[in-house]
């Protein structure tokens, strides 16, 4: 070093006797190298410091405490390395750090006084997730409410009973979904879905996820009917004979009480006739294939903790009894061939009503694979079909799945099973869960890729920003605009994912299940059959709504847009999430908005892989910062109603003074802007003055490092 730059360095660390806010490691290719590592292999662990700041740094693995060797530095910062020898087991490991009489520890939280194993960083040899997954943007699709591209297809007025009743089509295209409207049928299906790719692939769509798919009765096919096909509902049908069921003169339905359904003639022919199964199967593969010839991937939705009564498997609404080519439903007969698949507590045939339903729902017959080695193997058979040709799909999101099974034990096992076929089928394909609650013993390397991402995504942001909880159930002004909540559930539930698991996690601001977030701007409590479905468009706030994608564009995890959010939909939980996509209606600044800071995070890899540093917390304000060794990027959100001023350490990203700093994108009261703006760092700080119900993304102009 010459005498400038140590008189330099001198002046650095003046003050700092000992800086715990430098140090730094992670999971990504910075700090661990490989990143992914596979059984056997050694790996390298990087660990950073302030320079010249601490004495020494152990890397503590097991009973193996071993001295870090520093390999460089630049102006801030000193790192260091040592090695891992892995086996074909986890393993885990913390950081012991020695400044002077000062003894912390550093794991996956952060510095720490103490040892605290629960937080300790971990890598499980051979697990990797598919690289296009990370940080790609996923779409979600309810099909019955996107587009309607073959109205021959529609499901009839009455075509059959469900749950009741008998079916309804709904002709009104933006009818708001009645609060028990599980039996209205929009005619979205994927035809629709094709006629619509070029807007898809102009939003910078990576990824489609398909609600269910399979031939089912509901609108929402969460009670799947035939697993090897795709409902002719959403699909083609060819042959369309039968009848719908007849009413009387006082509106009362004609047909059999106990089993209404055999008088369903058309819906018998439309689901049980080849001709049409094979026709929509087919019209899939075609989808499929466009769909890649785009660039983007198709993702199934995945049933299989339960099927639906209709399954052809149990029968009871009698569809497959008399149909040609298919044997007796478990429900239909004793000696059926499908017995084993359910778990029935007597034995009254035929008709046998006494059958173990997921949560007693006698509509959702939970599926007994303990039993029945037969149903395990037509699943695992199912799991491959689907991402192999002809169909090709890139993965599965697995509906409920910790609820498998009747033990903890055969649920893994089953979950490993499922993996193994899946991927030796298409090694590129994802799997991803419906999970709540802390998934760690399911993302151990052999079960799942990862999972939609609640805990450390949904509900930390919808608190952070509305105070309202993730279905609108519940207000918690103590939550809203804390930063310190935020960030402590963030740093927590984060910890509880790989690297590789976390890059892929479905961020989502809204789904299927949950109320629109755009609806939860307004922080009322209230559901559609409370306080009506109009309710859910008032007092909304699409300021606070763009911080919220501001915020899911730059997280780590793959953005994940519920269909029809990014053009202003609202409203409350299920059922009327389910709205159908504005289509000539739509609010086209908002769509604008989002295909914009789509590009921004598709233009740099760091928004996808980098790592992220959490920088500022005050009340409704906060920064967090992400960068690798390429690119530094800051996000400011100001949910206030004032403007706020912060002072920012983006030294701790690597920008020292005399750097430049360059806004790519600004939200607030007035709109957005792209409109670009030069920052000059001073005492490697960044100064930044930010409007009310502001959010801002600035990046390094050059990196000067």
């Amino acid at each position: 070093m010459t005498k400038a730059m140590k008189t330099q360095l001198f002046i650095d660390n003046l003050t700092m006797i000992f800086n715990p806010q430098a140090l730094f490691s992670d999971g990504t290719p910075l700090y661990r190298i490989p990143s992914e590592p596979q059984v056997n292999d050694l790996v390298k662990i990087r660990f950073r410091s302030g320079r010249e700041n601490v004495d020494s740094v152990y890397l503590v693995c097991g009973n193996d405490r071993q001295l870090m060797v520093k390999i460089s530095n630049d102006r801030l910062f000193d790192y260091y390395e040592g090695k891992i020898q892995l086996g074909t087991e986890k393993i885990e490991y913390y950081f012991e750090v020695h400044s002077g009489q000062i003894v912390c520890y550093y794991n996956s939280v952060g510095v720490c006084s103490g040892v605290e194993p629960y937080y300790n960083f971990f890598i499980t040899p051979s697990y990797s997730t598919p690289d296009w997954a990370k940080g790609a943007i996923f779409y979600q699709i309810y099909v019955d409410r996107f587009y309607n591209g073959d109205r021959s297809n529609d499901v009839e007025k009455d075509e059959y009973v469900y749950i009741g009743e008998g079916t309804d089509r709904v002709t009104d295209w933006f009818k708001y979904p009645a609060a028990m409207g599980v039996r209205e049928f929009y005619g979205g299906d994927i035809a629709g879905i094709m006629k619509k790719l070029d807007y898809l692939q102009k939003l910078g769509v990576d990824a489609i996820y398909l609600n269910p798919v399979f031939v089912s009765p509901s609108n929402h096919k969460y009670d799947i009917q035939d697993y090897d096909y795709i409902d002719p509902h959403f699909g083609k049908i060819i042959k369309d004979e039968g009848e719908v069921i007849r009413r009387g003169s006082n509106g009362e339905l004609i047909c059999e009480y106990n089993h209404p359904n055999k008088s369903a003639t058309r819906y018998i022919c439309r689901v049980t006739d080849k001709e049409n199964l094979e026709a929509s199967n087919e019209l899939f593969v075609q989808f499929v294939t466009e769909v890649h010839k785009r660039g983007m991937k198709v993702i199934l939705d995945g049933v299989f903790n339960h099927c639906g009564s209709f399954n052809k498997w149990f029968d009871r609404e009698c569809i497959y009894e008399n149909a040609e080519g298919y044997g007796k439903g478990a429900f239909i007969a004793g000696d059926s061939p499908y017995r084993s698949f359910f778990k029935f507590n007597d034995d009254k045939w035929p008709y046998n009503t006494n059958y173990d339903g997921w949560w007693g729902h006698d509509t959702l017959p939970k599926l007994n694979y303990e039993e029945s080695p037969e149903l395990f193997n037509y699943i695992m058979r199912i799991a491959r079909k689907w991402v192999s040709p002809p169909y090709n799909v890139d993965g599965w999101r697995l509906d409920v799945a910790a609820d498998l099974g009747n033990t903890p034990e055969y649920n893994h096992y089953f979950w490993q099973e499922f993996r193994r076929n899946v991927k030796e089928a298409n090694p590129n394909a994802i799997i991803l869960a419906e999970h709540y609650g802390d998934p760690t013993d399911w993302l151990r390397g052999g079960q799942w890729d990862t999972v939609m991402n609640y805990d450390a995504f949904m509900e930390p942001v919808t608190w952070f920003l509305t105070g309202v909880e993730k279905h609108s159930d519940e207000y918690r002004g103590d939550l809203l605009g804390n930063a310190d909540a935020f960030f402590g559930s963030m740093r927590h539930f984060m910890t509880r994912f790989g690297t590789q698991s976390l890059q892929v996690a479905m961020n989502e601001l809204s789904n299927h299940d949950h109320s629109r977030f755009l609806t939860r701007t307004n922080r009322r409590v209230g559901r559609t059959a409370t306080l009506g479905p109009d309710a859910a468009n008032e007092g909304i706030d699409k300021a606070v709504f763009r911080l919220a994608v501001m915020m899911q564009m730059t997280w780590p995890g793959a953005p994940t847009i519920y269909y029809g959010d990014e053009a202003g939909l609202c409203g409350w939980t299920d059922p009327d999430n389910r709205r159908t996509y504005p289509w000539g209606r739509e609010d086209n600044e908002l769509i604008e908005y989002h295909r914009e800071l789509i590009r921004i995070h598709k233009d740099y890899q760091v928004l996808k892989t980098g790592s992220i540093l959490f920088l500022n917390g005050e009340y409704q304000l906060i920064s967090y910062g992400r960068f690798d060794d390429n690119d530094r990027v800051v996000v400011v959100i100001n949910s206030s109603e004032e403007t706020r001023t912060l002072n920012i350490p983006v030294w701790r990203l690597g920008m020292v003074d005399n750097s430049y700093m360059a806004r790519l994108m600004i939200t607030n009261r007035d709109g957005y802007s792209d409109e670009a703006r030069l920052y000059t760092l001073e005492n490697n700080m960044l100064y930044v003055e930010c409007p009310p119900v502001s959010g801002v993304i600035i990046k390094d102009f050059k990196n000067q490092v």
